[in-house]
């Protein structure tokens, strides 16, 4: 009863508003987005030649696509969401990309913090700022030449009315954990957040007045995460999750909150959003089974079974001899029934449940009047309608 109440819902509501999103609170010409690979859509495959191949992209894209991911991420939901084209990586230079509709600088491992020798990804989000800037130089500088660039690169009235979009600081919190208690963790946030603080100042200055900021996901609920830090001195929580990395990732939350509410003050014209990721995926994976998922924390593409299916000696879609014997780490046969996908993101299935989350508004500061309708025609209200028709 209580997934037919839900599901109802959703097709009430959704019927009721259709078919917009309003224009006046989500309708942007153009997209700029910095982060990590919860929303790297191609940047550090490009960037260092990252191997992001098999069976990555295998849902949506039939290949490859430089997503960590099965297929779409959220990024790419929300540029359905706008009528615009997925966005395309800042390092990715082969096609003759088109970046008249905004551009992608996040980078898979990226940090908020400058990165070190031991970064994943040497585009910290500083380094994505100081790109955007020179981007933005030198869009200009040739549009200035040549006004038929305008079919492919943004115009300099759609730089100011751009909306900036941030998912990041969550590989901060990840990479803290492995040498510092979670008190020096904790301790450590207030410099992270310092460190985005000059970033989006600094955008700010450059004309952005559009600020789209994601909160950090639930850390303490990823296959790998678990696999590492259950044994140890963390206690796992009610779902399964590592007690400790959720703690600081809801104190990462809190203090963002606050510095998002101080940027309203502080930046005179700017629209500040909010969106409180955590909550959403922690719903999730919390009450998965509402959702038509079966596995709420188990890789779909992995390696050891459930209920984890997760092997840190084995990455998605390697092949390896694993004590004496030659293994491969393959995907699951239907990633649709999986919350998570290789042990460290989320799979198409998800990613699609939390951005209709996302453009409810509901979890957005302050509150956004937008309709999701997005849902129409989506695999995600077929799913939803076929269950209400089983009930």
């Amino acid at each position: 009863m209580a997934l037919k109440a839900f599901i109802c819902h959703i097709l009430a509501i959704t019927f009721l508003v259709l078919p917009i999103v309003s224009s006046a609170n989500f309708s942007f010409p153009t997209i700029f987005n910095f982060g990590d690979s919860n929303s790297d859509t191609g940047g550090l495959a490009a960037g260092i030649a990252f191997p992001v191949g098999p069976p990555n992209g295998q849902t949506y894209f039939l290949k490859p696509s430089g997503r960590f991911s099965d297929g779409r991420l959220i990024i790419d939901f929300l540029m359905n969401a706008l009528d615009l084209p997925f966005l395309n990586p800042y390092l990715d230079s082969v096609g003759a990309p088109n970046f008249q509709n905004g551009c992608n600088f996040a980078t898979g491992g990226s940090t908020i913090l400058p990165a070190n020798a031991a970064s994943t990804s040497p585009f910290s989000f500083g380094i994505q700022v100081a790109q955007f800037v020179k981007f933005k130089t030198r869009v200009l500088e040739l549009l200035a030449k040549e006004k038929k660039l305008q079919e492919y690169l943004p115009s300099e009235k759609s730089f100011q009315q751009a909306l900036y979009m941030f998912d990041v600081g969550q590989n901060d919190l990840d990479g803290a954990f492995y040498s510092k208690s979670e008190d020096q963790v904790f301790a450590l946030i207030p410099i992270i957040l310092t460190e985005f603080e000059t970033g989006i100042k600094k955008l700010y200055t450059g004309g952005a007045r559009n600020f789209w900021i994601h909160n950090t996901g639930p850390l303490g609920c990823l296959p790998r995460i678990i696999a590492k830090f259950e044994n140890g001195s963390s206690k796992l929580d009610q779902f399964g999750c590592v007690t400790s990395h959720n703690n600081a990732a809801n104190q990462f939350n809190m203090q963002l909150h606050d510095l998002c509410t101080k940027f309203r003050v502080q930046l005179p014209g700017a629209n500040v959003t909010y969106v409180d990721i955590f909550s959403i995926k922690l719903e999730l994976i919390s009450n998965y089974s509402l959702y038509g998922f079966k596995q709420p924390l188990a890789a779909c593409c992995g390696y050891g079974g459930l209920p984890l299916n997760f092997d840190n000696r084995i990455a998605c879609g390697q092949t390896k001899i694993l004590n004496g014997s030659l293994v491969t780490a393959i995907p699951c046969n239907n990633t649709a029934e999986y919350v998570n996908w290789d042990g460290n993101h989320y799979t198409e299935a998800a990613n699609e449940y939390v951005s209709s989350q996302i453009l409810t508004g509901n979890y957005s500061d302050p509150p956004l009047l937008l309709v999701n309708a997005y849902l129409i025609g989506s695999e995600l209200f077929d799913r939803l309608k076929k269950n209400v028709v089983r009930l």
